[in-house]
């Protein structure tokens, strides 16, 4: 029987993980799909339940459905439980089990880059589900300094609150997105959905980044603005597709608990991207 998995998100056809599961599947010799579903926050408990009595064994969760999905879980592992958000869920006997392969995601790409665990000076744009996976595994390295930048600063100050909370001895601050300053940053993260339409402009100004800093922008469907800007600027900088590879192979050990095709995947997810730009281009 066919086995079924997929992504849940609102919107989701922006999303490049359905071309990256079908070719770890047909790489393993799988007989299995791996489907978008568009999911509206208000449907999204009836949406479980149906695609639980469906047969779907795994799902991965996006934007703007991680923090939202945890009440309506069996169980969350402890790392997701703490970082309060879920973008993997196992579905096993009808029992939905909450996982989170982004903060693994992240530290996997930047280390890609030449980033090593170390104490960094960090700035996070956002305070997001994905800000809070980001901050989460900066602020597990002693001797980090984190600011967490976001337009609503109270949202910024919630996240900062909570982290202090789970790491007392950080140095964590929280300022307005538009009053952010990297002057003393070594690495820039981006986790707000700036970058992902074709008119969007730059969250930061691009004079203050430098060259030897490392920019990464979470977007990962086409090279924004930001990633552009960086690289002209000396930066070493890149958009999300690392981490999407690295999330989403941890979240297929998960659920088939057998090693995953990073090869394949990323092929896979550089051709998608490619293809998503230039249809993009097109007049």
């Amino acid at each position: 029987m066919t086995r079924i998995f997929g992504v849940i998100g609102y919107p989701i056809g922006h999303s490049l993980s359905p071309a990256m599961h079908t070719a770890a599947f047909r790489a393993l010799g799988l007989d299995a799909l791996y489907e978008p579903f568009e999911v509206a926050p208000r449907f999204l408990a009836p949406m479980l339940r149906g695609l639980t009595l469906a047969g779907v064994e795994g799902l991965n969760v996006t934007v703007p459905l991680k923090e939202a999905v945890l009440p309506l879980l069996d169980r969350v592992d402890s790392n997701a439980r703490a970082i309060g958000a879920v973008n993997t869920i196992v579905i096993r006997g009808r029992r939905l089990i909450g996982y989170n392969t982004d903060g693994l995601g992240l530290r996997m790409a930047l280390q890609e880059l030449g980033w090593r665990p170390r104490p960094t000076c960090a700035v996070i744009l956002g305070a997001g589900g994905a800000a809070r996976a980001s901050a989460w595994e900066l602020s597990r390295i002693r001797g980090s300094c984190l600011t967490i930048a976001n337009r609503h600063p109270r949202r910024a100050q919630t996240l900062v609150r909570w982290l202090k909370r789970t790491h007392p001895h950080a140095c964590i601050q929280a300022v307005p997105l538009s009053e952010v300053a990297l002057d003393d940053a070594e690495l820039l993260i981006n986790a707000t959905t700036v970058g992902m339409r074709a008119s969007d402009g730059l969250p930061v100004d691009a004079r203050q980044l430098r060259r030897g800093m490392l920019v990464y922008d979470l977007v990962y469907h086409r090279q924004t603005p930001l990633v552009r800007a960086a690289r002209r600027r000396g930066c070493v900088a890149a958009n999300g597709l690392s981490m999407l590879l690295y999330q989403g192979a941890a979240s297929l050990r998960l659920w088939l608990q057998r090693q995953p095709p990073i090869a394949v995947m990323r092929h896979a997810l550089e051709r998608a991207a490619t293809s998503d730009m230039r249809q993009a281009t097109r007049p």
